[in-house]
């Protein structure tokens, strides 16, 4: 029995250890694609994963905030000099290391989207990405134009990103089995991506003008700024005043925040 198997699951971890070893080796392999100097693990539970990506021999650095769960890494891979631990909480824990990185990481589900938006918004030299989440999140991730998982974070991760699927993955790929499937998606940063130091004020933008889906971008801007400054927007972006945010496109939702910024009136 392998050592992540002997780990409890902690549900307030959101805790599901892929156990699957074909879709470690694809993991993996994806991963490796990188030619980034570091590789930077979140999560790494029991070490799945991590075995593999050190035999590569570049430095990894791995993030886990389960106090079992470290003891067991730090005995099972206390013989390789490449492997170096980071005890704490990935949504705010400082990066052990100067990058750039090569990210790998089966997300825990109770934390998956802050881990990713801090990703795309903090000052991170990523190279790539290969991220799991449940199936739900990665549709969001990925999903259209009007469509019901279209949302603020799908705006920002297609302006950031360029993401692709690498698997599917069912419940009886983990221990323990989740209710629900998972995906596994990659990230490569765009050359086109909004500057590092708008983000922020994009995503607050962003989450302003979905905050109440069924109404149109005015009425969600209302006693903000006023409705003839968001119709004179949208008439120079040739868009209807009753179009809704949920039927802009990331690049169209980029203009008009940028329109927006203009006033000096954006939420941050």
């Amino acid at each position: 029995m392998t050592k992540h198997l002997e780990l409890n699951a902690k549900k307030s971890f959101g805790q599901h250890f892929l156990v699957r070893r074909e879709a470690i080796r694809s993991i993996v392999a994806e991963t490796l694609r990188c030619p980034a100097p570091m590789l930077l693990e979140i999560g790494p539970g029991g070490g799945a994963i991590t075995g593999s990506l050190l035999e590569d021999g570049r430095p990894l650095f791995a993030l886990e905030l389960d106090e079992e769960a470290g003891v067991v890494l730090r005995e099972r891979f206390a013989a390789s000099e490449n492997f170096h631990l980071a005890m704490g909480d990935a949504v705010v824990l400082p990066l052990p290391g100067p990058g750039p990185w090569a990210v790998v990481g089966n997300l825990p589900y109770n934390a998956a989207t802050a881990i990713l938006t801090r990703f795309l918004v903090e000052d991170i030299p990523w190279q790539w990405m290969v991220l799991m989440f449940q199936l739900e999140v990665g549709q969001k991730l990925m999903g259209k134009p009007s469509e019901k998982q279209y949302g603020p974070l799908s705006v920002l991760a297609q302006l950031v990103s360029r993401m692709t699927r690498l698997l599917k993955l069912g419940p009886s790929a983990f221990a323990p089995p989740p209710k629900v499937d998972s995906i596994v998606l990659t990230f490569e940063p765009r050359e086109d991506a909004p500057p590092l130091d708008l983000r922020r004020a994009f995503l607050g933008w962003l989450h302003q003008s979905f905050s109440h889906r069924r109404k149109t971008l005015s009425n969600n801007w209302a006693g903000i700024v006023s409705p003839e400054q968001v119709r004179g927007i949208l008439e120079n972006e040739g868009l209807h005043p009753a179009i809704r945010a949920e039927a802009l496109t990331p690049e169209q939702c980029w203009r008009l925040f940028v329109a927006f910024q203009a006033l000096e009136r954006i939420i941050h």
